[in-house]
């Protein structure tokens, strides 16, 4: 049995190798509440001490990924210390060993697109919208996006994403390094379960020491910024 604090808006499931989380609360456009986070987070952690498991698969509704925070949960439970379910989340998806890939459809906002920061493999439809607009929100960026969004593009293309709030098209997110690949909507779900399943032809420890140290240079610089985000983050 689930453990009762699994947020039923989380689906998740083990099938062929691959652990799917996927976001299913379609009626609040895929809105993450704090119960969701606290699922999310669980499901992460179930998925790396698994042995069956060799990938985890992060998915949300056809043509809906997320519009992010919900705001009404939001603002009855603001995040106020790196207890709070979405910092959980956080570094359940950065602590996690084993590779994470990410398909999404339609719109990705706010953690919607920081969380694909921290995916390795990351497949988005060609209409998808992915955008951070913390600022409009009168927020700041979060989940490392502030380190990880100018290394990948540059200051001032990050200065449009992250300042303006400016969206991006799947291309753009190809294009900037955010994905892997854009795919036809009803292709990539599909697509990026196949390439989850490719780690189970692949040796586990070898995948889990490579990916450590692939990730292991910028870590601390990584953890650092997300820290100083979630206190400016919460003291907004």
């Amino acid at each position: 049995a689930p453990p009762p604090s699994l947020d039923m808006s989380i689906k998740t499931a083990t099938l062929n190798g691959v652990a799917t989380i996927e976001i299913a609360r379609p009626e609040k456009k895929n809105a993450i509440t704090s119960a969701m986070y606290e699922a999310m987070a669980e499901a992460l952690s179930a998925a790396n001490a698994d042995p069956k498991v060799r990938a985890v698969l992060i998915t949300g509704q056809p043509g809906l990924f997320t519009s992010g925070n919900d705001l009404e949960d939001f603002m009855a439970r603001p995040p106020r210390d790196a207890a709070a379910p979405v910092f959980q989340f956080m570094q359940a998806l950065l602590g996690c060993e084993k590779p994470v890939v990410a398909a999404v459809t339609g719109a990705a906002i706010g953690i919607g697109t920081t969380l694909l920061l921290h995916c390795d493999l990351v497949y988005v439809a060609d209409d998808s919208r992915l955008a951070m607009p913390f600022v409009a929100l009168g927020l700041v960026p979060e989940c490392g996006s502030s380190v990880v969004v100018p290394r990948l593009m540059g200051h001032v293309k990050a200065a449009e994403k992250l300042l303006l709030g400016d969206p991006m098209t799947g291309a753009e997110a190809v294009e900037f390094g955010i994905a892997n690949a854009g795919l036809p909507s009803g292709e990539v779900g599909n697509h990026a379960r196949r390439m989850a399943e490719r780690f189970n032809t692949l040796a586990p420890s070898a995948v889990r020491a490579s990916k450590k140290l692939m990730r292991g240079p910028g870590l601390a610089e990584l953890q650092r910024g997300i820290q100083e985000e979630a206190e400016s983050f919460a003291a907004r």
